[in-house]
């Protein structure tokens, strides 16, 4: 009967509306413990279930509210340490500036005293330069003092050798028996008997060149004959040219004039010009002392060097495609012996 009794007080009093389990967000009522023990069994089921749910929600509200005060706290401590990272950032880079400053600094004292160094050696080479621009132009000068002393000496032995003939290919020891002047009377004779009765061709002095004898040289040494004037010289080497062949004891020889080594030098240079204008019939000469001299359109033309020649062979287009490999040949030899110095 008791339980009839809850049912009835449980009646009149008010219904019990329960909410199912699984609505989440439905507000937990208030319960008296009166209306607690009149509730049948399958409310009390769901109200125990309700309680448990809101218990699962608190449980889960609680464990979110920690989890961001956890990572509130955790952020609140990057932030701090941050901040500490950030003084300490700003102190390094305040210390670099510092150090940059001053490095800075050191960079404008160092490039000042490089500025001022670098003017200083700007001064010394600008000296230098001046003192090599005077040694080179003292050095020309030298050059050509030393040039004019070897034209003047090479004249001076010009001049003393003008009467001098100068005999190639007299074996060496013939001169035994009659000595280098009677060898030269036999030429004389042999080649020219009308000249060989001139009394006036005396022989002043003859010796052979250079004075020692060198057993390793095949050729043997150069005669030169004095004679007593340049007249007589150049009469022996006319009648030598007009015969051509020169013979001593049926040997052949070679008579010329006797030059100093500089003017030789300077009659070689005119060889191969002259050999290609005695190709072409222009009859070429090498004249006393360095004088090249050919016939051009039945004039004939004397030059003193190869630099009037050329200026001559460019207004002449004939000569000039007759002589331009070897005028070429001999600038390209000029070119490298320039080199070489």
């Amino acid at each position: 009967m008791p339980n009839n009794k809850r049912k009835n007080r449980g009646n009149k009093n008010k219904e019990v509306t329960m909410t199912p389990s699984n609505e989440k967000d439905t507000p937990i009522q208030d319960y008296e413990d009166d209306d607690i023990e009149e509730m049948q069994e399958a409310d009390l089921k769901k109200l125990i279930r309700t309680l448990r749910s809101s218990q699962k929600q608190i449980l889960e509200l609680q464990k979110s509210l920690m989890d961001k005060i956890e990572n509130l706290s955790r952020e609140n401590e990057i932030l701090r340490r941050n901040q500490n990272e950030t003084k300490q950032l700003v102190q390094q880079e305040t210390g670099i500036v510092t150090e940059v400053k001053n490095s800075i600094d050191q960079m404008k004292n160092t490039i000042e005293s490089l500025t001022n160094r670098m003017g200083e050696a700007e001064e010394r080479i600008s000296d230098l330069e001046d003192r090599e621009q005077e040694r080179i132009q003292s050095d020309q000068r030298k050059e050509e003092e030393i040039g004019n002393l070897k034209h003047i000496v090479g004249n001076l032995q010009d001049t003393i050798k003008k009467p001098n003939i100068r005999v190639l290919g007299i074996p060496e020891g013939m001169e035994r028996e009659k000595g280098l002047e009677g060898l030269f009377s036999e030429i004389l004779a042999e080649n020219f008997p009308g000249l060989e009765k001139d009394r006036e061709i005396l022989v002043q002095e003859a010796h052979r060149t250079p004075n020692k004898h060198d057993q390793k040289r095949s050729s043997p040494r150069h005669v030169v004959i004095k004679l007593s004037t340049v007249k007589h010289k150049e009469k022996i080497l006319k009648c030598a040219r007009e015969k051509r062949q020169i013979t001593l004891r049926g040997s052949p020889i070679r008579l010329t004039a006797d030059f100093s080594s500089e003017t030789l030098q300077a009659r070689r240079e005119w060889r191969d010009i002259a050999q290609v204008l005695r190709e072409n019939n222009c009859q070429p000469r090498i004249l006393y002392p360095a004088k090249l001299s050919f016939v051009n359109e039945g004039e004939i033309k004397t030059f003193h060097s190869k630099q009037k020649l050329k200026e001559f062979v460019a207004i002449r287009p004939a000569l000039q495609k007759m002589l331009k490999d070897v005028l070429h040949t001999e600038t390209q030899k000029h070119g490298h012996q320039y080199e070489r110095r």
